[in-house]
């Protein structure tokens, strides 16, 4: 696949490794004890979903997210996501949260509430964002869920790096332009965190309503695909032939600010269609054109840098490059309580700073084509015997690939762990080897030999969401942390009417303004 080269970095390079933060996004769906998804309103006891900083809801009144702080740290980071889980369960009543990125039972797409932000002109706007998102794709494959795992590299990373490398200009050039390095590589090589850590093969067949999936039967209410590694992440429900002719670039800070606001700012037929107001004269999207906002076009990965209040995160990258990026290829696996754990971490560092230090060529379309069939292929028959991967003209059995590419993992591992004096990030690595010797050792290999044993997708993730509550209800978390969560709560509901006291225009002038920048 490219770069047989032995991965180095200076001294001082490596002690900076150390300081590298993270952050963790994870998502879960609230429901009943039938098994369908609430309809009830996001708990008061949680706060408000437009300002509380650490839990808030996606695309769904019932999709909650769970939101870790930036930490250096990632047995604090994992210790946070067990406490808002917790805390959270210990606040839904009989509702449990649904362990698994494939949605449980779905009566329509109308029992898929939109989320709800308040009166505020920015709740009002990420309201309708989200009708925007119905309008254009539908409610169903909104109820997917998953994991983003936020990376950042500190600046002592960032200037060692710089000397070591002998490169001239700004520290923020520098920086962006090696996290572009970083993403091109990751798209490059992104499919191995599906075949390694991919955990939706199946699905129940209640997503699909009345209509017959172009997939496998298994029991009564399963569907999927024997070998496939991660159906959350292929177009499953999910077509946008707007989004089909995007080509966002990513060789430079610039060339992905250019092409990401051409398509917010380019109007697309379809949408002008469907109009921007419902019949009722209710705003049903921010806008007409290709993507409302930045967030809507999906990738697997984002640069990104935290947006002032009021700034589009093309200003907010503009204004100061490339801050950390957002890991978006994370399926939940269901076996864990969190959807992940120390050894995830670990190994998707390690993969992000090879693919920082691993030689990085600029986009060409035909390698860039390779690369999407080669995801395809992982994602719908990745475990399959014998399956073959073309990569420049080269062809290997995905087994060959895991281990080429796990090699160079390794080398980045070797560099994490003198950073920080042990072995932790070389065990992640030795974690994963078995599974390019055995698929079935992947998390969609065990959920998979689960269904082959009699299990329905359904009855297995609520049998697993069951024990999963109970581990969560008896974790003991003191007075003082309870008394914190319930603190920022309060705060949170304060500050959303706050922002709703302080608007000082309409609705429409704001979302117009806002279409301007």
């Amino acid at each position: 696949m490219t770069n047989e080269s032995h991965l180095s970095l200076s001294n001082d390079s490596i002690a900076a490794l150390s300081s590298m933060a993270r952050g963790i996004e994870k998502e879960g769906l609230r429901f009943t004890p039938d098994g369908l998804i609430s309809q009830t309103r996001h708990p008061q006891a949680l706060g408000s979903t437009l300002t509380h900083p650490l839990i808030t809801t996606d695309y769904s009144e019932a999709l909650l997210e769970f939101i870790t702080p930036k930490l250096e740290s990632i047995e604090q980071s994992l210790t946070c996501l067990d406490e808002l889980h917790a805390f959270t369960l210990k606040n839904l009543g009989a509702e449990q949260v649904w362990p698994a990125s494939m949605p449980c039972k779905i009566q329509g797409a109308s029992s898929i509430p939109i989320a709800e932000y308040g009166t505020s002109n920015i709740g009002m706007m990420k309201h309708v964002y989200r009708r925007g998102l119905d309008v254009r794709y539908g409610r169903i494959m909104q109820s997917i869920a998953g994991i983003h795992y936020n990376i950042s590299f500190s600046k002592e990373f960032w200037a060692a790096y710089q000397e070591q490398l002998s490169v001239t200009g700004t520290a923020d050039d520098f920086r962006s332009d090696r996290y572009f390095h970083l993403i091109r590589n990751f798209h490059r090589y992104s499919w191995v965190l599906y075949y390694l850590f991919g955990a939706s093969p199946v699905l129940d067949q209640s997503f699909f309503g009345d209509s017959t999936p172009a997939l496998q039967k298994f029991g009564k209410t399963t569907w999927g695909l024997q070998y496939a590694t991660s159906l959350r992440m292929s177009d499953l429900g999910y077509t946008n032939s707007a989004q089909q002719d995007l080509h966002i670039g990513y060789d430079s800070l610039q060339d992905y600010i250019r092409t990401l606001s051409h398509a917010v700012h380019q109007p697309y037929a379809e949408y002008e269609q469907k109009g921007i107001k419902d019949r009722h004269g209710n705003y049903q999207q921010l806008n007409a054109n290709i993507l409302q906002i930045e967030n809507e076009y999906y990738s697997e990965i984002r640069p990104k840098r935290v947006a002032d209040t009021g700034e589009r995160p093309v200003q907010a990258l503009q204004r100061g490059g490339v801050e950390y990026i957002e890991v978006r290829a994370l399926d939940i696996n269901p076996f864990l309580k969190t959807g992940m754990d120390a050894d995830v971490c670990r190994f998707i560092d390690a993969f992000a700073l090879y693919c920082l230090l691993s030689q990085s060529a600029q986009q060409c379309p035909n390698e860039w084509a390779e690369i999407a069939e080669n995801r395809k292929q992982i994602i719908e028959q990745g475990r399959k015997p014998g399956l073959e991967l073309t990569y420049c003209c080269e062809t290997k059995t995905v087994q060959g690939w895991v281990e080429h590419i796990l090699v160079g993992v390794e080398q980045a591992a070797e560099l994490l762990d003198q950073a920080y004096a042990n072995k932790d990030y070389t065990g992640a690595v030795n974690a994963q080897k078995i599974k390019a010797q055995d698929p079935q050792q992947t998390p969609s290999g065990q959920v998979m030999s689960k269904i082959d044993s009699g299990y329905e997708f359904f009855d297995l993730i609520k049998e697993l969401s069951q024990a999963h509550t109970e581990e969560f209800l008896q974790l003991p978390m003191s007075a003082a942390k309870i008394t914190e969560f319930e603190q920022v709560a309060t705060q949170s509901r304060n500050e959303q009417l706050e922002r709703e006291a302080e608007d000082d225009v309409s609705f429409e002038e704001y979302l117009n303004d806002y279409n301007r920048l």
